[in-house]
């Protein structure tokens, strides 16, 4: 089996800077860990936050902290730092090849999405964001590694795509027509693309929040060696 992860990511409509961060982490015991944060409000203030809170929770996850800790702890130190008065929405994901599971940890409105084969189960239990109310903690679900799966994690300006002009994303739609009613099965990275840009479209060419969008998925193996490979892209500003 092959693991591949892709994101796909774009700031609300005439902000200079996204106030979502994305960090990765390789794990101490083996597999990796994901950290996407959605700091409050937008732009350059919600970036400081959403990065403090990565830090600190990437920094933790490095070390080898359970992804429960490392999110209890983030909320600590962001309710601390900001004196309750600012709040995050944080998704951790881990693969951890330890346990050969997938651990998904949300303080977050926005639900992650689960797909095996025909079936899609909305990982929705109700959470709170961190930052604000003492002893907060995260949901867990935790899944085993298995062919087939997709994981599909995002923040609130995916969730929120198109209700300004009565259209809300079908995100579910979305997920059947890439991954089930296709020929062959999308890649990580182009069903990211794919809902970050209907998203996009809902909003009418202006996304009116921030908008990010992690996919995990495993394949089968295909290569013909052991190499691990990341690949990036990152529009550069003009002049």
């Amino acid at each position: 089996m092959e693991l591949q992860i892709a994101a796909a990511k774009t700031g609300k409509y005439a902000s200079r800077e996204s106030g979502d961060t994305l960090e990765m982490t390789e794990r101490p015991h083996g597999g990796v860990s994901l950290v996407l944060a959605d700091g409050q409000r937008s732009g350059r203030s919600a970036k400081i936050i959403s990065n403090l809170v990565v830090r600190k929770t990437i920094a933790l996850l490095a070390e080898g902290a359970r992804d429960g800790v490392a999110a209890r702890a983030a909320h600590d130190y962001l309710r601390t730092h900001r004196r309750g008065q600012v709040s995050a929405e944080l998704h951790i994901v881990s693969i951890d090849l330890a346990t050969n599971t997938i651990v998904v940890s949300r303080n977050s409105q926005c639900p992650a999405l689960v797909v095996r084969g025909a079936e899609i189960t909305l990982l929705d239990q109700p959470s709170q964001v961190i930052g604000i109310y003492p002893n907060t903690k995260p949901v867990i679900a935790e899944l085993p590694v298995e062919p087939g799966l997709t994981l599909v994690v995002f923040t609130d300006g995916i969730w929120s795509a198109g209700h300004r002009y009565g259209q809300p994303l079908d995100l579910l739609g979305v997920l059947r027509l890439h991954l089930q009613d296709a020929p062959s099965p999308t890649t990580a990275q182009g069903l990211a693309d794919a809902i970050l840009t209907e998203s996009i479209r809902l909003d009418q060419g202006r996304p009116d929040d921030d908008m990010s969008v992690l996919v995990i998925q495993i394949v089968p193996y295909t290569r013909a060696d052991d190499a691990r490979r990341l690949f990036v892209s990152f529009p550069l500003p003009q002049g």
